[in-house]
C-alpha cells in the first residue's frame, strides 16, 4: 500500500494531461483536407451504353457517393457505337471546364487509346472500368476476365457432367473486345485439364441477342448431342436461351454466362432453368473500388499516367445449388434507394 499514493498521483498527472491536449485532438483536420479535395470535382462516366443494367448500377451508386463528397458526376451515353463514343470523350476532353476523372467502359482493346492518352496529358485522371484496353489507365476496375473464363468452363464440365456427351459450344462476343479474348483464353485454359471435353463450335454474336440465337439454333442443328454452351454475356445470352427452348433441350443443354448479377437478368433467370450458371460480378463492391479510386487519385496529388493499378473485381459462378436471397441486386430498388437519399 506504500505506493498507493504515488499511483494515484501519477495517474492524476496522465488524466491532467490527457484533458488539456484532449481538444487539440479532437480538432482534427483530416475531414477539411478531404473535403478541399473533392468538393466541386467532376467526375464524367462514359460506358458503352446507358441502357444496361452494368451502367444503370454503377451511376447510381457512383451519383450518391460523389453526391456526398460534394462532386459533380455526369454521364455520356454512346448507346452502342464507338463513333459516338469517341466523340463524347472528344467534347469532354476539349470542354472549358475539365473534368477531374474520366470513367471508361473501352468497346476494345485499341478504339480510345490516343483519347485516353491526351486526356491524361490534359491532366484528367482515366479509370477504365470492366474493358481492358491497350493503355495505361490511372486504374482498372473491373473482372480479371481470363479468370472468369475458367470458372465458366468448370461451371460447364460440371453441368455437363461425366456421363454426357461432353460436347460444348461457345458463343463469343467477338475477336477485339478483351472481354472475349480473355474469356477464350481462361476457357481453353480449364479445358486442356479436361481433354474428353471437345469445343465443337465458337461463333460470333457481336453481343447481340437475335445473332445469338442464330448461331446457337444452327450449332444444335450441327450437333444435337451438345451437352453445353458458354454465351460470353448475358446481354445475348437470352438469345442462345431462346435457341435452346425452340429445339426443345432446356433439360439437355447446361447454358453458362456471364452478368453483373441483377435480379431479373440472371438470378431470376437461375432459378427457372434458363441459365445453368451464371459467373456474376460484385456490382455494389466493383463501384465502391471505383469510389475508393476516385477519392485517392483527388488526394494524391500525383500526375495522370504516374501508376496503374489492377482493382479486380470479386467473381462467382451462382448455380441453382448456391443461389441465395441476396446473391443479385435489384435495379430499380437500388434506384429507389439512392432517389430517396
Amino acid at each position: 500500500m506504500k505506493y498507493l499514493p504515488t499511483l494515484l498521483a501519477a495517474a492524476a498527472a496522465l488524466s491532467a494531461s490527457f484533458f488539456a491536449t484532449a481538444p487539440q485532438a479532437a480538432d482534427d483536420p483530416s475531414p477539411a483536407v478531404y473535403a478541399e479535395a473533392l468538393k466541386g470535382k467532376r467526375i464524367v462516366l462514359v460506358p458503352m451504353a446507358m441502357g444496361f443494367d452494368l451502367a444503370q448500377g454503377w451511376t447510381a451508386i457512383l451519383q450518391r457517393e460523389v453526391d456526398a463528397f460534394g462532386g459533380i458526376l455526369e454521364t455520356r451515353d454512346p448507346n452502342w457505337s464507338v463513333e459516338a463514343g469517341a466523340q463524347a470523350i472528344t467534347e469532354v476532353i476539349s470542354s472549358e471546364t475539365k473534368p477531374d476523372v474520366l470513367i471508361i467502359m473501352s468497346f476494345d482493346l485499341n478504339s480510345y487509346s490516343k483519347l485516353m492518352k491526351r486526356a491524361q496529358a490534359e491532366g484528367i485522371y482515366v479509370v477504365l472500368i470492366d474493358n481492358p484496353a491497350n493503355f495505361k489507365p490511372d486504374a482498372y476496375v473491373g473482372s480479371d476476365w481470363t479468370q472468369l473464363g475458367r470458372l465458366e468452363a468448370e461451371a460447364v464440365v460440371k453441368g455437363c457432367g461425366p456421363n454426357s456427351s461432353k460436347k460444348i459450344g461457345l458463343v463469343q462476343g467477338d475477336q477485339v473486345n478483351a472481354t472475349s479474348l480473355y474469356q477464350y483464353a481462361g476457357i481453353m485454359d480449364v479445358l486442356a485439364k479436361y481433354p474428353d471435353f471437345q469445343v465443337v463450335a465458337k461463333p460470333d454474336s457481336n453481343w447481340d441477342a437475335t445473332t445469338s440465337r442464330n448461331v446457337t439454333t444452327t450449332m444444335l442443328q450441327q450437333n444435337p448431342d451438345i451437352c453445353g454452351i458458354i454465351d460470353f454475356w448475358d446481354g445475348d445470352a437470352t438469345g442462345a436461351a431462346a435457341a435452346i427452348r425452340d429445339a426443345g433441350k432446356q433439360d439437355q443443354v447446361f447454358l453458362v454466362t456471364t452478368g453483373g448479377g441483377e435480379k431479373a437478368a440472371d438470378c431470376d433467370r437461375i432459378a427457372d432453368g434458363t441459365y445453368g450458371a451464371v459467373v456474376m460480378t460484385d456490382l455494389a463492391q466493383e463501384t465502391h473500388n471505383m469510389v475508393a479510386i476516385i477519392k485517392y487519385l483527388l488526394q494524391s496529388g500525383q500526375a495522370p499516367g504516374t501508376s496503374s493499378p489492377f482493382i479486380y473485381t470479386l467473381l462467382k459462378a451462382t448455380t441453382k445449388e448456391n443461389l441465395r436471397p441476396d446473391s443479385c441486386w435489384d435495379l430499380k430498388a437500388l434506384q429507389a434507394d439512392v432517389a430517396a437519399k
